[in-house]
């Protein structure tokens, strides 16, 4: 019914830029929402941002909002993540997902679409 791709990630030094893109097909129209999350081998997946349908309203995670700009092209059906100052710690395998209705909530659980993941790695 939905299709979530995500791509863009790669390997850059600390301090550098990457956009990650989430790429919908299938019936976006009925998704309130898209959501990033980012899982480093051995950790839980950590929430990174979220934006609406419409692209006017975004949340993102306290370590995230100073340095990661989430946006969409509803056209194209495409929502971005822009990455700025890339540290270490953001090394991960980033998924975008979405949810079939609202839940106010960014539990694993309540996500009924999940992209492949793209990988993104930084080095010191």
């Amino acid at each position: 019914q939905v299709q979530l791709v995500a791509s863009g990630g790669g390997s850059v030094q600390a301090g550098g830029s990457l956009r990650l893109s989430c790429a919908a097909s299938g019936r976006t129209f009925s998704l309130p929402a898209v959501d990033w999350f980012r899982q480093a081998p051995g950790k839980e997946p950590e929430f990174v941002a979220t934006i609406s349908r419409s692209g006017d309203n975004t949340y993102y995670a306290d370590n995230a909002e100073d340095r990661f700009i989430i946006f969409r092209d509803n056209v194209k059906n495409t929502v971005y993540l822009q990455m700025i100052n890339l540290k270490p710690e953001d090394t991960a395998l980033y998924y975008c997902a979405a949810k079939r209705t609202y839940i106010a909530t960014t539990l694993i659980a309540d996500y009924n679409y999940w992209g492949q993941g793209t990988q993104v790695t930084v080095s010191s």
